[in-house]
Formats: structure tokens, sequence, C-alpha cells
């Protein structure tokens, strides 16, 4: 296992980061809590939540509802010390004109309630989870200094950010002495490589860490989802989750077969393959891997400190142009 710094801070995290949106969610508390010891066995001191995540998100409720935060709160009793823990707000939380966005009342609220579920006095990461446009950042960056200051948040981070809005953020923060966020949590895959163009060398450039999600495509890239239609019934695809459904178009697919040749060739999974390539650019500090079983966490782990030489860097670079023509 590798351990990078967040970000310019000095706080050292490892390369993998146990996403836990199953938690509560597509797999039970025995199931979460296997693969929670798995991870910290393997060396992950890196775990990353949200108030959001749990089954309000597949039942008939439009709001989170927080399972996810609470089977961390009671697995980690006695060990909280031992791991990295972040959470997010933001979405939506309950039924309220209030119970969403980033205002300073969502905020306060909220952070009580992720604190209380994750029974513990600090999160070492509280992060935005999306941009919100209604409020104005000062309101926001405001609220999440006073966290800071008054030790229930460590350090501040956003999700879902692109370069602009974290430019913009770390000025105010700047101009009004507030803190800044030192990481964003963006999508990067093989298949989705959009923050090539700005977000990575913004925060190449700003020293502001890359906690990656979906590196695997939603699963695209584990080399499940042979053609269009032809989903195993357990999957995702097969449930009908939407953010999936973009990775199927005809050229991903092509793209899949080339890379799943590339990995046999270096005698991995495909999964591990795709894994390993986000690890291995630099701007990135972790990939947050969105374990449901717990052979998902060794599979990763067995990678985790796989350094690509230039060359194979460049062969699933061709892959893509080749695709691309």
């Amino acid at each position: 296992m590798k351990y990078r710094k967040l970000g310019g801070t000095g706080l050292e995290v490892s390369n993998l980061c146990l996403g836990t949106m199953a938690f509560g969610r597509w797999i039970d508390e025995e199931a979460s809590v296997q693969i929670l010891d798995h991870a910290i066995d393997q060396g992950i001191n890196f775990i990353d939540t949200a108030n959001y995540y749990g089954k309000g998100q597949d039942a008939d409720v439009p709001h989170g509802t927080g399972e996810s935060e609470d089977i961390i709160g009671r697995a980690l009793k006695g060990r909280r010390d031992q791991v990295v823990l972040a959470t997010k707000v933001g979405i939506r939380s309950g039924f309220g004109k209030n119970d969403s966005g980033l205002s300073r009342t969502h905020i306060l609220r909220e952070v009580d309630k992720s604190l209380q579920r994750l029974q513990t006095d600090y999160i070492d990461l509280y992060q935005v989870h999306i941009f919100d446009p209604h409020t104005p950042l000062e309101e926001t960056l405001r609220a999440l200094d006073d966290l800071v200051r008054q030790g229930k948040v460590r350090y501040i981070g956003c999700s879902n950010y692109a370069a602009w809005q974290i430019a913009k953020a770390h000025a105010i923060s700047e101009r009004m002495n507030l803190e800044k966020f030192i990481s964003v949590q963006p999508q990067y895959n093989l298949l989705s490589r959009e923050i090539e163009q700005e977000l990575l060398p913004f925060c190449a450039s700003e020293d502001v860490g890359v906690m990656v999600y979906s590196p695997m495509a939603r699963g695209m890239l584990s080399g499940k989802y042979k053609a269009p239609g032809d989903a195993p019934p357990e999957s995702r695809a097969a449930s009908g989750e939407k953010p999936l459904q973009q990775y199927f178009t005809e050229r991903n697919y092509e793209l899949v077969k080339k890379y799943a040749v590339l990995a046999g060739q270096y005698e991995v999974s495909l999964s591990q393959y795709a894994l390993s390539w986000v690890l291995n650019q630099p701007a990135v500090t972790a990939a947050i891997i969105g374990a449901s079983k717990v052979h998902h966490v060794t599979d990763a782990a067995q990678i985790s400190d796989w350094s690509w030489t230039p060359e194979m860097l460049r062969e699933a670079s061709d892959v893509r142009s080749s695709t691309d023509e």
C-alpha cells in the first residue's frame, strides 16, 4: 500500500480509499463490517462516506437516510484514530426547505447528525457534496471554517467541483482568511477523462488533493458488460442504475475489449488494470473503491503499489487514440 499527503497538508492517506456508498444500501451491516475490517487489515486508512448514503437512495424517499454513517460509526468503535474519516454534506437529507444545499443552516445541522451517526467528536475531511449555485460561497466557507475552529472538522474538501469553482473558493478563503478546500472528489477512469482538460492541471498546480470516484466506470471496466442489453441479473445495470447507462456506447464497448487484452498481457484482471491506471496518474492522490464484496478490496490492494512505466501509459493512450480514429 502506498501513502500520500492529502493536498498541501501533512495528512497521510492510503492511495486506496474505501468508498461506502453500498453500506446499508446494497449490502447489509454484517457484509459492510467485513469489508471495512478487511480494508483496514490491508493497510487502507482512508474511508469515504456521506450523510446521503443509505436506503433512501433506492427507496421512495427523495433524500438520504444515513445508514452508511451509522454502520461505520458502530464498526469503528475503539479504533477511530486508525483511519482518516471523510464524509459529505449538501444533497437532500429531509423534506424541509432547508434540508439540502450548502447554507449555513443546513451545514451546521447536518454536521452534528453525521458526528452522532459516526460516533465520533471530529471528522477528518468534511466535503461539500456538490456545488450549490443558490448559496453564496462566502456563506458556505464561513460555516465550514467555523466547524474547523470548533474542532468538529479537521480539513474541508469539495466533490464534483469544476476547476473554476475551486479557484473562486480559494480566492474567497484567501481574502477572508478562511479554511481552504484541500481536496476534490471527481469522477475519473479510462472511459471518462474530462477532468484532464482543466481540473487535474489545476489541482497539480495548486496542490489540491484528488480523490477519484468510479475508477472502474461503475463496473463497466470490470468486463462484466459484454454488449448492449447483456447485463448480469444482479448487476447495477440490471437494477436500472441511471448513471451507469451513460457508459453503454459502442465506443466504450470497443475500448473495454482492447483494455482487457492489455490487462491479460500483464496477467491482471481488467478491473485491476483500470484501477492501477488511475493510481499512476501523477495528480491523483487516491482512488475510491466502492467495494461490495471482500475480494474487491483484496484485488485492489494487490495492485495498489504497481508502478507503471512511461511505455505502459503510452500503450493505454494509444488504445484510446486508435479507437477515436
